[in-house]
């Protein structure tokens, strides 16, 4: 029998579950968690950790931004992957090589990750570089759309070698704006047909390729919709679903930055975020919003959702300390530091 997935993603404070996290897994609203960097000290200890949450709750999607370059939450005993944009540099002098790299890294990234119990990474970033976003910048394949569209079909290859899927970010485009939406409300003023014609571009060539998720960005795009593209139904509904043809699982960015404060209080965020059309939403660093929502949306029934159900492992079945004998691991992880190091 299929058990429902809830459409809420936590974090965790700590290398170990306390008992307050317990609880709130134990909810059935909740329906993933999301590690980041102070939840992880070694890879084993990261595999202790899944293990304790999958025994309080089996079928909950366990999550990490393991892009490579700064956005690497798992980094000790992980091979460091490089910033996407390096393999696009390699692209200018060698095409064939750089789209070689961008398969072994995604690959790379998969196998590590499933081997610690992780599901998938929030990755890859699918933005243009349009020179203007620091928070974007080397996070970016390329400043073309169509290299960047090719570059992470290759890196999505490696991860689906392994099973995993990938959800791309930050649809429709966060690369023309120089704010963050972490700590502020970018709003980009261009037409839709303008942004179809550069950053819808790799959206539309992953999502013809399957690509299993996407995570919308905390922008405005004053010309299509007034409210942030993951509040928005006309950008979920009407374009995403309807006009793209996208039939995977949407999740929101976290409701807790600054470009999502638009909304309202976390509450009024969260019931517009899944009213919009998000699978999952996800509530981070804000233990105290996340119970309040628990509470909230526990009253709500929680149907069969089989795009989050997609979202499961692959099938990877070695262990961390399998990997270290790993022929295939060892050689790749070699040659991504004599090319990146």
């Amino acid at each position: 029998m299929q058990h429902p997935i809830g459409p809420l993603m936590i974090d965790l404070d700590g290398l170990t579950l306390a008992q307050d996290e317990i609880e709130l897994l134990q909810q059935p609203i909740v329906g993933g968690v999301i590690l980041f960097t102070r939840n992880g000290e070694t890879p084993e200890q990261i595999s202790q950790l899944t293990q304790s949450i999958r025994q309080v709750k089996p079928n909950l999607l366990i999550a990490v931004d393991q892009e490579g370059g700064r956005v690497q939450r798992l980094q000790s005993g992980f091979t460091r992957l490089p910033p996407v944009r390096d393999i696009g540099k390699i692209y200018d002098q060698d095409k064939t090589k750089a789209c070689e790299l961008a398969h072994l890294c995604g690959w790379v990234m998969a196998i590590e990750i499933l081997a610690v119990g992780i599901d998938f990474s929030f990755a890859p970033v699918l933005d243009i570089d349009h020179g203007v976003s620091q928070v974007i910048g080397n996070r970016a394949f390329y400043s073309d759309p169509d290299i960047v569209a090719t570059l992470a079909e290759h890196w999505i290859d490696g991860i689906r070698e392994v099973g995993m899927h990938a959800v791309g970010k930050h649809f429709p485009g966060h690369g023309a704006v120089s704010l963050d939406s972490h700590t502020d409300l970018p709003r980009d003023l261009r037409t839709l047909n303008e942004i179809k014609q550069a950053d819808m571009r790799p959206f539309v060539r992953l999502i013809q390729a399957g690509i299993s998720g996407l995570m919308p960005a905390h922008i405005v795009f004053a010309e299509v919709d007034n409210l942030p593209v993951g509040f928005s139904r006309r950008w979920l509904q009407d374009i995403l679903r309807k006009n793209m043809q996208f039939n995977g699982a949407i999740f929101s960015d976290d409701l807790t930055m600054e470009g999502a404060s638009i909304i309202g209080d976390i509450l009024t965020r969260s019931e517009v975020a899944l009213a919009a059309g998000c699978d999952m939403i996800l509530i981070c660093n804000n233990k105290k919003g996340v119970k309040k929502v628990v509470k909230h949306l526990n009253l709500r029934k929680i149907p069969i959702n089989i795009r989050l159900a997609n979202m499961k492992q692959g099938v990877n079945k070695l262990t961390w300390s399998d990997l270290q004998g790993d022929k295939r691991w060892n050689k790749a992880t070699e040659s991504l530091k004599r090319i990146f190091i």
